[in-house]
């Protein structure tokens, strides 16, 4: 006598059909998110003051922003270029390891950045 091939009947992939469903609309709401989400046009600034921010920086260690001129096809633009300025040479300098031209900066500014261990979310 087998009773739980009676009483349980196995509906197959439907099962699954939940689980995708949930998976799919997490992902659609996140391209949604990255497609609603433009940054603002900050101030242009002139090559005098890039130089004296980049040279603060570099003097004291402080973190920059950077946004560069360059926009995307929505003509929105990217996200700014955040971290230490870690060398240059006459054509540019590196923030981390990422090289921006001199011509390419709109505007560049000073943050601060939290330490992990004062962030709150989880996530």
């Amino acid at each position: 006598m087998n009773y739980l091939n009676e009483e349980y009947h196995d509906r197959g992939i439907k099962k699954w059909a939940g689980f995708y469903l949930s998976e799919h609309t997490v992902a659609q709401e996140k391209l949604t998110d990255e497609r609603q989400k433009s940054n603002p046009q900050k101030q242009q600034l002139d090559p005098q003051e890039i130089a004296l921010v980049i040279n603060e920086a570099i003097l004291k260690n402080r973190s920059v922003a950077v946004q560069i001129e360059a926009v995307d096809q929505n003509a929105c633009y990217k996200d700014d270029i955040v971290g230490l300025v870690a060398g240059g040479d006459e054509l540019g300098i590196y923030i981390n390891d990422t090289k921006v031209d001199f011509d390419e900066i709109r505007n560049v500014q000073f943050i601060s950045l939290k330490k992990w261990t004062h962030l709150t979310d989880y996530n």
